[in-house]
């Protein structure tokens, strides 16, 4: 009986520990990004604060129970196609034994030298890494010289060995990323020293979470999601207690503010959560890049006619951020007073599917939440 009750407390707790959607008013968000200013005013003292932020995260969602993996990913790559400036092709690789990662790889044609590599999650919409804006922000970094790796959330697209509303969805998605991360450093034609990664909404969380814990992430644009009182409105943002414990309290302003002093573009607009970005969230992410001399490396897009998207208007700033940081070829794009994307071919859902009755789902694949949990052992 004495088990029992200490596990019911355990769930008591964490539950209680959670910062969900609308945690806080803007107004309150606004004086305690104020309070948290005054509290830290050297390099030591962020970083203690830094360290103790990135050790919630990981403690919150569990991360050091996840198995150890072996370097190997059993990649699954078909239906190769040649496009205009680019190469699109379909992907799985194993992100823990019977358990994949799925996503298309976007690449240059014969480039002449190592690659960069960028990571782009996706957001919380109907057709995920195969929408339009995806697939074309990912053929047009391709085209500009990278390997780019579009992959689904859980529960998404190819990926639903679980579902999406799974309650370790936080802790998959970012082991799933970190996957993605050490299969491109895998690959002979990417060079280790230039990995950014992008994702808009829920994509820029999943993008601001493994910045802020792995360090392998040398550039950062985490679009429409970084917020001082939203705290994200799903199960796989806020779903387990990444943002407070019994020892502190922070939010995704402080979380992205981790990639310091690496370059760093928010994007954001008047239409969602991110409207007072220029005010509030900006600033004080200012001051930590200042306390690396780096304020170079820290930009912020503001849009405030724009709403929740990653339209044009918002892929375009991040095209010449990418270019000057991770030393892409920005003059391999058509412009004329802006990018002109309309090479870019949009590809059909069920062609970019991985698994298909020609290419199944692989025999060892697990099925279902309990089967994943279980064999996780996640406690």
């Amino acid at each position: 009986m004495a088990v029992l009750v200490c596990l019911c407390c355990s769930a008591f707790s964490q539950e209680k520990m959670l910062c969900r959607g609308k945690y806080w008013t803007e107004d309150e968000a606004n004086l305690i990004m104020k309070q948290w200013g005054k509290e830290w005013s050297t390099l030591a003292d962020w970083e203690k604060r830094a360290e103790t932020i990135r050790k919630g995260i990981a403690d919150g969602m569990k991360l050091a129970q996840m198995p150890a993996v072996a370097n190997s990913f059993n990649p699954i790559i078909t239906n190769t196609r040649t496009m205009t400036g680019y190469i699109v092709e379909n992907i799985a690789i194993e992100s823990f034994p019977g358990f994949y990662i799925t996503g298309n790889l976007y690449r240059p044609i014969n480039p002449d030298q190592k690659c960069a590599a960028v990571l782009c999650p996706h957001g919380h919409w109907k057709d995920g890494r195969m929408g339009a804006e995806v697939q074309t922000r990912s053929a047009v970094l391709a085209r500009m010289g990278a390997v780019v790796f579009a992959y689904d959330m859980v529960g998404y697209g190819d990926s639903k060995q679980v579902t999406h509303d799974i309650p370790i969805a936080l802790l998959l998605q970012t082991w799933n990323s970190r996957r993605v991360l050490d299969y491109l450093l895998s690959r002979p034609d990417v060079d280790p020293g230039r990995i950014g990664m992008t994702g808009a909404s829920g994509g820029g969380t999943q993008t601001f979470i493994l910045t802020a814990i792995d360090k392998r992430v040398k550039v950062s644009v985490p679009v429409v999601q970084v917020s001082a009182h939203f705290f994200g409105g799903c199960v796989c943002e806020s779903g387990m207690p990444v943002h407070r414990s019994a020892n502190h309290q922070t939010n995704n302003a402080e979380i992205a503010a981790l990639c310091a002093p690496r370059p760093m573009l928010l994007v954001s607009d008047g239409g969602d959560w991110t409207c007072n970005t220029p005010r509030v969230e900006y600033p004080y992410i200012q001051k930590v890049y200042a306390l690396y001399d780096a304020e170079n490396r820290i930009e912020n897009v503001h849009l405030p006619a724009d709403r929740h998207d990653y339209g044009p208007s918002k892929r375009f700033p991040v095209y010449n951020f990418l270019a000057r940081h991770l030393k892409l070829s920005a003059g391999n794009l058509p412009y004329l007073y802006g990018f002109d994307e309309s090479f870019v071919q949009i590809i059909a859902v069920d062609e970019l599917r991985v698994f298909t009755p020609e290419n199944p789902v692989p025999k060892n694949a697990l099925q279902g939440n309990e089967a994943v949990i279980s064999y996780l052992n996640i406690r």
